[in-house]
């Protein structure tokens, strides 16, 4: 019987003993699937498909940071990230580092399966420290009020044989939808709780490697963390319920839920950046024909924030040519210039709107 204040280590293998793909969750299944297959066509239109992935990363970077209360603005983030170089809040840092762990972990599986080391270097990655899987005993999940509601498995022996289980169960296969499975997958990574810190940062990331992985989407671009800031409370009941009451249903339900509304909100999204990109191209080729180029459109629409040394590496023209570019879009009105310290930033107020909005 399932006790909050012992370790958890009877956690079961997946999958669950229940049924999980009742009727109510093989509809929401499909409405997820289509709408996750028409974010992953409206994808391949974007002509430059890394600015996808700088970009909208980061706005996941920042949003699942934010569920652990560490919290940066926008503005600061764009910064930080045109340069980290600069000096920046270890917030910003911190945010930063989860871009790096997601982008590391997108080209990994490229080569190598998700497993636990994989997992292991993720967490790393974010925390910025060579901690591994949990050794010492004492870990426990509490509430605002500091009373215990989780203790998860503990002794590393424990903790690497459920998540070998994980890995077998991952690649498994099986006639379990690739979504149902993606859910079922984080209640039990979160279940393991693993490492000492970071957990939930790294869940999130394998939620989206685990979809590239399975070949639902080709860039690492479902991004739930906002929706689970939007439905916390229900994130959070949802795996206790699962603990305490094998409530499986509600908790799949509750994540196919979440990949269908980001998936048609995230389309919405690479709709919107298309008709600007074309609005802007068409208003620089109108107003100033010698100074349009495909390649310089697709620049200043990489991220927000541009300096003169982007355009510089991106082969565009000398230092001189791409100031005055700059200047020249800055005149007419697709960017807006902005000095920080010594740096002079061209903003793309615009495409910022759209990906802060």
């Amino acid at each position: 019987m399932f006790d909050r204040d012992t370790p958890f280590n009877d956690l079961p293998p997946l999958p669950p003993t229940t049924e999980v793909e009742t009727p109510a969750v093989l509809k929401k299944a499909i409405a997820a699937s289509r709408a996750l297959a028409e974010l992953k066509g409206m994808a391949e239109r974007m002509p430059n498909q890394v600015m996808l992935i700088d970009s909208l990363v980061l706005q996941e970077a920042r949003a699942s940071s934010a569920i652990e209360n560490i919290v940066t603005t926008n503005d600061e983030l764009f910064r930080a990230a045109s340069d980290e170089a600069l000096p920046a809040s270890p917030e910003a840092k911190e945010v930063l580092r989860y871009r790096q762990a997601l982008n590391h972990g997108f080209r990994q599986i490229r080569e190598r399966p998700l497993a636990t080391n994989l997992f292991i270097e993720i967490a790393q990655l974010i925390k910025q420290t060579g901690f591994d899987v949990r050794r010492t005993p004492g870990t426990r999940i509490a509430n605002g009020f500091g009373e215990t509601i989780y203790t998860p498995p503990e002794s590393e022996a424990v903790i690497r044989d459920k998540l070998r289980d994980l890995e077998t169960f991952m690649h498994a296969e099986d006639s379990l939808d690739v979504l149902v499975k993606m859910a079922l997958v984080h209640y039990q990574f979160e279940a393991i709780h693993p490492f000492s810190d970071g957990n939930g940062r790294t869940g999130r990331i394998l939620n989206i490697l685990y979809l590239v992985d399975q070949g639902l989407l080709n860039l690492p671009i479902l991004y739930l963390s906002r929706h689970i800031i939007e439905h916390k409370a229900a994130y959070y009941e949802g795996l206790r319920r699962v603990t305490e009451e094998a409530a499986w249903g509600d908790w799949v339900l509750y994540m196919l839920n979440a990949v269908e509304q980001t998936s048609l909100r995230t389309r919405q999204q690479i709709t919107d950046i298309l008709a600007l990109m074309d609005a802007v191209r068409e208003h620089v080729q109108r107003e100033a024909p010698r100074l349009y180029s495909k390649d310089l459109i697709e620049q200043i629409f990489r991220q927000p924030y541009c300096k003169i040394q982007f355009l510089e590496r991106a082969g565009i023209g000398t230092r001189q040519t791409c100031a005055k570019y700059l200047r020249e879009l800055e005149r007419l009105g697709v960017l807006r210039g902005q000095k920080v310290g010594r740096e002079v930033y061209f903003i793309n107020q615009a495409l910022f709107e759209l990906l802060t909005r």
